[in-house]
């Protein structure tokens, strides 16, 4: 095709947003619970001494993150494929991790999306909703828009709602940095960040949620299989690249936009954040306004919405698509062909879908009071399995099934393999810290 960019060339303003795909679906997922929640409370409760844990984590992921798309770009296969040649036990770990946090990652993403909807609209017109059943509007919002659009509506949607957030977030950032003591910036957490289990906990939590947990290279994955669908050929390295590069770099300026926003409103004036989720989600606009002034409540209720539903659109999508291409390769090796099928038309993307929702609802009904403890297990998982990932992420990258310019460079395979230790020794210092000392 006429827009197909050659080996090597540079791409134009049209291919580039061509490009677009992928990349920030990755981040429409990422900027979620990681982000407003876990870097706003980082910025709350220790200024900017955790930038170097939020910076360290988005690096060490970077490769193990990257590979998704860039596998699936090379081979046709998604990342899943790569797994079930590397054994069955790769396929079976991954299926346990994902059983094991899914129906809390999507209650803890709704529960939170709807307590924004409630502020924002559910109060003013069904003030006694619950916030479970708030969170059940946003899931049957969600399915709607998935089964009315499928991936073209999930594409379009995200690149709307991730422009209006990443404007309001720099602006607030821009204005609540000059009104902060940047005297606590450190690249090394503070003493009390490590003083305990419980605050080890958090660090552990933010890291293993920053951007995002390492198994979302297999939603990257099926993403880029579902944008070649739609685009009818597949992604260059260079769309590819750019495509990841500018998802990767909003997750990073807007995790620390957060922190910045949570230090100013909360660090500064020695305000705790709220456990609640209606009590923090009216934190998190308030903190937009009071950077930018009442006048801009509005958008600003808009922009925190935005990100909490487009990472719930994103993740709802995800797991049922993913699960649907699991179930298959435990059974038959991935046909090249299926990289032009949107999974998200099938009958059996609909029965994990509907398996997905109720058992989140399940989650919000009876156990919504130990939601952030679900949360943070959740969050812990997902940290101490990250290093495995990177791993078969790693090997999946440098198979024999991987086009020459697909394949990483010796120094980002160098760099790749120090994340796979780097990581490593975080889980196991981790592992020492709290079931040893």
């Amino acid at each position: 095709m006429a827009d197909t960019p050659a080996p090597g060339s540079r791409l134009t303003r049209t291919q580039r947003l061509r490009a677009l795909g992928p990349g920030l679906l990755f981040a429409g997922a990422a900027i979620g619970v990681s982000h407003l929640v876990q870097s706003t409370r980082a910025g709350a409760l220790y200024g900017f001494g955790l930038v170097g844990v939020v910076l360290v984590a988005h690096a060490s992921k970077y490769p193990g993150l990257s590979f998704g798309t860039r596998y699936t770009n090379a081979t046709g296969y998604s990342l899943l494929e790569a797994y079930r040649r590397q054994g069955t036990w790769a396929l079976v770990a991954f299926l346990v991790l994902t059983v094991g946090t899914m129906f809390t990652l999507v209650a803890a993403v709704s529960f939170l999306t709807g307590a924004l909807l409630q502020q924002l609209v559910i109060r003013h017109i069904a003030p006694g909703l619950s916030l479970q059943w708030s969170a059940i509007v946003v899931l049957a919002i969600v399915g709607a828009l998935l089964r009315g659009g499928g991936f073209r509506w999930l594409d379009r949607v995200l690149k709307t709602l991730l422009s209006t957030l990443a404007v309001l977030a720099l602006g607030s950032t821009l204005v609540a940095a000059t009104r902060v003591d940047w005297s606590t910036l450190s690249l090394w957490p503070p003493p009390r960040a490590l003083a305990d289990k419980a605050a080890l906990g958090f660090v552990v939590a933010l890291a293993g949620w920053m951007p995002a947990p390492l198994d979302i290279s297999v939603w990257n994955s099926v993403w880029a299989q579902a944008h070649r669908s739609q685009r009818g050929r597949r992604a260059s390295w260079a769309e590819t690249k750019f495509d990841f590069n500018l998802g990767f770099a909003l997750c990073v300026v807007l995790a620390l936009c957060f922190v910045v926003l949570g230090a100013a409103s909360y660090h500064e004036r020695g305000i705790e954040p709220a456990a609640g989720g209606l009590a923090f989600s009216q934190q998190v606009i308030g903190m937009f306004t009071d950077a930018l002034g009442p006048w801009a409540y509005p958008a600003v209720s808009i922009c925190a919405f935005a990100v909490m539903f487009s990472t719930t659109l994103t993740v709802v999508d995800a797991l049922p698509r993913v699960l649907t291409v699991m179930t298959e390769r435990f059974s038959r090796p991935e046909d090249g062909g299926q990289s032009v099928v949107d999974h998200a038309r099938s009958g059996r993307y609909w029965s994990w879908h509907a398996v997905l929702v109720a058992g989140t609802a399940v989650v919000l009904f009876a156990f919504v009071e130990n939601l952030r403890q679900l949360v943070d297990l959740a969050t812990t998982l997902s940290f101490l399995t990250t290093p495995v990932f990177a791993w078969l992420n790693h090997r999946a990258i440098l198979g024999d099934e991987v086009e020459d310019a697909f394949r990483p460079s010796s120094a980002m395979v160098a760099f790749s393999l120090s994340c796979v230790v780097v990581l490593a020794a975080f889980s196991l210092f981790f592992l020492y810290f709290r079931f040893v000392l």
